[in-house]
């Protein structure tokens, strides 16, 4: 009688660990086949450089405060010239959006991309396109900062 119980007993340790590990098994199969199930991570940008490939400068010295923009700029706008005086990146949700330097070098912006701000230097954007462009913004401050200087002296054409 003992054997048989011993035999019993094991019968079902071994049955209950197949079976905790065929479950497993299952509902790792499952969340990998169900891509909703994951979570997915892609790299959009990692540079060290503006858009128009001028070193970005240090970072400042005390305590940061981080800021978050949404802009959104009508077809046909002009923003006008102006610097940040921080560094800041984003990514264009939605447009197109024209970036010109002072010196007159340029870069389009295309939705979904992703786009470092110049750092000191003055320049302006335009929705050249015929639908709103919707812009996050993200700043990299300290408290009292602008994170705009406008040069309204300084005509559109």
């Amino acid at each position: 009688m003992k054997k048989v119980m011993r035999w019993v007993m094991a019968a079902t340790m071994i049955c209950g660990i197949a079976t905790v590990t065929l479950t497993a098994c299952t509902k790792a199969q499952t969340q990998k086949d169900n891509p909703a199930q994951q979570v997915e991570s892609t790299e959009l940008i990692r540079t060290s450089q503006s858009w128009d490939g001028v070193e970005l400068p240090d970072y400042l010295e005390g305590r940061p405060e981080l800021v978050a923009v949404k802009y959104v700029f009508p077809a046909g706008q002009k923003l006008g010239w102006h610097h940040h005086p921080v560094m800041n990146y984003g990514i264009l949700m939605q447009g197109e959006l024209t970036i010109i330097g002072q010196d007159g070098k340029e870069k389009v912006v295309h939705e979904g991309e992703p786009v470092v701000e110049m750092v000191n230097t003055i320049h302006h954007g335009e929705n050249r396109g015929s639908k709103p462009v919707i812009l996050y913004m993200f700043y990299l401050s300290q408290k009292g900062l602008p994170l705009a200087v406008q040069h309204p002296d300084i005509p559109l054409e």
